[in-house]
């Protein structure tokens, strides 16, 4: 198994647990930001886990869960019961050097997407005000984003996390492109992480995670719950004809700002369609 592909490891509980140790590997020697983890709980089972260093966002990927942050409750969150519902998410933003617990009320599933915190930012709804879906891209590389916490809301100190709804048969991160140089403003260093969902969920996607010198080139056929590791490089995905497929991103780096540059044999398609 390619190392930046990651399977779950059950099919409930804590079933990915992705921390900058466990991330770092002969492909991604430097990884220091992202951390992801995943719980699949049923009605009644709870998680809890202190944030030390770093900040957290909690993302209802679907089910409704009791939330609670730093001794404050709040309240029961979540309103979709399956993902591809496409309803903008409930999230919560969870600072570091605190601590968060989640008692699902129904079946549910909870993402923790972390990163270095500043404590800059204090515990927080995030969505679902705010988040309207939108469309990026044409033709068959139409896609829907849920933007819950990229650049423009100023919710976190280094997270950027947002949800993509990829239509059966289209593409998706493409144009091919990368956010692997600390270059501000061309372009800023973000490692990153792809939770992937297939509909129906015995569907499977392809990723490729390739840089221009050939150093690295990974492609990978992705299933239910699957998690893609990108230290750096281009990352396109594709969902096969008959499987819709929803990933959630987590980027951080040493800048909130996400600046990439695209393949440079394949920027003319970006150029063409913004004409």
């Amino acid at each position: 198994m390619p190392h930046l592909l990651r399977k779950p490891t059950g099919t409930s509980g804590k079933i990915h647990a992705i921390t900058p140790e466990t991330a770092k590997g002969p492909l991604s020697p430097d990884w220091a930001y992202v951390g992801f983890s995943l719980y699949r709980l049923a009605p009644g089972e709870s998680a809890r886990e202190a944030t030390g260093d770093r900040e957290v966002i909690l993302v209802l990927v679907e089910g409704k869960a009791r939330l609670s942050a730093g001794g404050e409750d709040f309240g029961e969150m979540g309103e979709r019961l399956d993902v591809f519902e496409k309803t903008p998410p409930h999230c919560l933003y969870v600072p570091n050097d605190s601590d968060w617990s989640a008692t699902a009320t129904t079946a549910c599933t909870l993402a923790v997407c972390t990163a270095p915190g500043a404590g800059g930012h204090p515990a927080a709804r995030i969505g679902p005000t705010g988040i309207t879906l939108t469309d990026r891209g044409k033709g068959t590389n139409l896609r829907h984003i849920n933007a819950i916490a990229m650049e423009e809301r100023d919710v976190a100190d280094a997270l950027l996390v947002t949800e993509v709804f990829t239509p059966a048969g289209h593409w998706s991160s493409y144009p091919p492109h990368r956010h692997d140089e600390d270059a501000f403003p061309a372009m800023t260093y973000l490692e990153e992480t792809y939770y992937h969902r297939l509909n129906p969920a015995q569907g499977y996607g392809h990723q490729r995670v390739f840089t221009e010198d050939g150093s690295l080139d990974e492609t990978m056929s992705v299933s239910n719950h699957d998690v893609v590791l990108v230290p750096k490089g281009h990352h396109p995905c594709a969902a096969p004809y008959g499987y819709e497929m929803y990933y959630l991103n987590v980027m951080a780096g040493p800048m909130r700002k996400w600046r990439f540059q695209n393949h440079p044999d394949h920027d003319w398609i970006a150029k063409r369609d913004a004409g």
